[in-house]
């Protein structure tokens, strides 16, 4: 097989995109399993929500991309502490189970309420003027808006992995997950903490959709065939592991994208072959604690 070298990078950087929206959907997924221990099967549909509420904005009030890069998660993740406040609060005692059914249940709500108003077929949302275009490298053209996902997400994800793990406030985040007594005991507010976190979870879901809007086509299914491969990137990194998730969101898109030019009826699969094996081999997953 002749591939041309052009073509060979141009297919990791779409695999480097994929993998790109793969790490920090799984983050969100990883830090609300982690430290709220629900499986969030809304998380697709939240990731479409920030990318129809891009849409949105832009067509009926004007709003512009950079803005909504901003207001869309808050908005979303406002939403996201509505649920938690309302529902979820109930049945973290309960088996993991009834969160999984409760959001899956939420999920069916909130696209079919899209579906009804707007269709299955993509709504368009052009590329940011200032991210328009692509950069000659020489060896291969490097579009602007694709450099400029790789680069934002990679971001949020570390940013995000920086404060849970190596400051003060995520040591109490994490405290408050495991021994939330202890926590309350120094004044500390557990409840709102984690209602806190949840809405951060679910923002960076809506932080993916805006990054998403102008790469796929918008559409109240988008996030269904995505997040069955999110979920399989959080098996395999292990369940609530924050770096696992970013580091083989990233991997599992860049192996996605060589499979796409060696072996392309397998790229569909290749993640869930992957998953497969993992957990065969180690369960907890590759950077999951052994129990």
């Amino acid at each position: 097989m002749n591939i041309s070298l052009p073509a060979l990078l141009s297919q990791l950087l779409l695999g480097l995109v994929n993998g790109s929206f793969y790490a920090i959907l799984s983050l969100g997924l990883a830090v609300i399993f982690g430290l709220l221990n629900v499986i969030n099967f809304a998380h697709g549909a939240l990731f479409m929500l920030g990318a129809v509420l891009t849409w949105m904005a832009m067509n009926y009030l004007g709003v512009n991309y950079w803005v909504m890069l901003i207001a869309a998660p808050i908005v979303i993740g406002v939403f996201g502490i509505l649920i938690e406040r309302l529902l979820l609060r109930w049945i973290y005692k309960l088996d993991h189970l009834y969160g999984l059914l409760l959001t899956l249940g939420l999920t069916l709500l909130i696209e079919g309420v899209f579906r009804s108003v707007y269709g299955v077929s993509g709504l368009a949302y052009d590329t940011p003027d200032a991210l328009t275009g692509a950069t000659d490298l020489g060896f291969m053209m490097l579009p602007n808006y694709r450099a400029w996902v790789v680069v934002a997400s990679l971001i949020v994800c570390f940013a995000t992995w920086y404060v849970i793990e190596k400051t003060p406030l995520g040591a109490l985040l994490r405290a408050g997950t495991e021994n939330p007594r202890l926590v309350e005991a120094f004044g500390i507010n557990v409840p709102l903490m984690i209602t806190l976190t949840y809405g951060f979870g679910v923002a960076l879901a809506a932080f993916a959709g805006v990054l998403a809007a102008p790469v796929y086509q918008v559409s109240p299914l988008m996030g269904q065939n995505l997040i069955i491969v999110v979920f399989a990137v959080v098996v395999i990194g292990g369940m609530g592991s924050i770096m696992g998730s970013i580091l083989t969101g990233l991997g599992l898109g860049v192996i996605e994208g060589l499979t796409k030019v060696f072996y392309p009826e397998a790229s569909s699969t290749v993640v869930f072959v992957i998953m497969v094996i993992v957990l065969l081999i180690r369960p907890a997953g590759l950077f999951g604690k052994e129990k």
